[in-house]
């Protein structure tokens, strides 16, 4: 009759009833699992939390930046990217070429506390890595690099060598793809001075003939000639003409250089302007980001929050046993029903 009015009571979802009529093994289950998880959490070995904060550079290119005659082209020094410049400093951050440096500096496989003979030693050290290294874009499209560590001192120090190393790596591969462009642009610059020489060599030789400035010359010389014509000075007018010759053979060739050499020169100049920022680009360098925070040892843990595992531990076995004692409650009105 009991059992009866107390599965009229429950399935009327009387709850305070339920939890009372089992009081003692909630209770009893409740307390063991808050000690357990206390006597767990004592054993998680403590870590502690450094941050870095930074903002990505729209540029880090010296000619973009400082060497642009085009003012429509020139990029602010100081301007901070935009979404695109967080998301590539990102994937660098994500590298190999960091990972692996930091691994190799601090040693991580031994400061870990993995041996370096166990099968899958390099596996686990990357995956510890990367589960106390994280990096993120936060909603002011700045870059966070946070890293947990057991040594205060060493997560700082980890943190702050990511942000360097980010520098490195994305200006050694800006600069390795401007010395192909300072290659291959320099040897255009070269074969485009050497082209230019020997026109100025053919210009030298006819200009030795007596050929300095067509147009004013070859006026002077008609002149003369006519002149000497209608005086009838034959010794004149025949050194006129031997002068005359020579401009007729090679007045077009001294016209054709001169017109080519000066469109020359200003192709050779635009060549020089791209070789000198090209060589900038390649040789000098400019930091890739704007740190806002740098790290610095943790004055207190971050992990564990024993407090939040003790309850999510005893409200996980609370609620656990309530939905065990319900499921053997209906069984047992299954078995007496049937």
């Amino acid at each position: 009759m009991q059992d009866k009015e107390y599965q009229k009571n429950f399935d009327s979802t009387n709850l305070i009833m339920f939890l009372l009529r089992y009081r003692k093994p909630l209770i009893i289950i409740s307390f063991t699992a808050a000690v357990v998880s206390s006597v767990v959490s004592l054993l998680i070995q403590e870590k502690f939390l450094s941050t870095v904060i930074l903002f990505p550079a729209a540029t880090n290119s010296i000619s973009k930046s400082l060497m642009a005659e085009d003012f429509s082209g020139k990029q602010d020094i100081n301007a901070f990217g935009e979404e695109e410049e967080a998301e590539q400093l990102l994937q660098i951050l994500n590298s190999d070429e960091i990972e692996g440096y930091i691994r190799e500096k601090y040693n991580l496989m031994q400061h870990y506390g993995i041996n370096n003979d166990e099968r899958f030693a390099l596996t686990n050290t990357v995956k510890e890595y990367q589960d106390n290294v994280t990096f993120k874009r936060t909603e002011f499209n700045s870059v966070r690099i946070d890293v947990l560590d057991h040594n205060k001192d060493t997560a700082a120090l980890i943190a702050n060598d990511i942000s360097q190393r980010l520098d490195f790596v994305r200006t050694r591969m800006q600069h390795d793809r401007a010395l192909q462009g300072l290659r291959i642009i320099g040897q255009e610059y070269q074969q485009m001075q050497e082209y230019m020489k020997g026109m100025e060599d053919s210009l030298t030789a006819i200009r030795r003939r007596g050929l300095t400035d067509f147009e004013v010359e070859v006026e002077q010389l008609t002149k003369a000639y006519y002149d000497a014509i209608s005086k009838d000075n034959v010794k004149v007018r025949l050194e006129l003409e031997k002068k005359l010759e020579i401009f007729s053979e090679y007045g077009s060739a001294y016209l054709s250089l001169t017109e080519n050499l000066e469109f020359e020169r200003e192709h050779l100049a635009l060549l020089r302007a791209k070789y000198e920022e090209t060589k900038a680009d390649a040789e000098e360098s400019m930091t890739t980001s704007f740190v806002v925070n740098r790290a610095w040892p943790a004055e207190k843990k971050a992990y564990p929050i024993r407090w939040l595992i003790v309850l999510v531990s005893t409200l996980s076995a609370f609620l656990l046993t309530v939905l065990g004692i319900i499921a053997i409650e209906n069984v047992k009105k299954f078995k007496t029903e049937a």
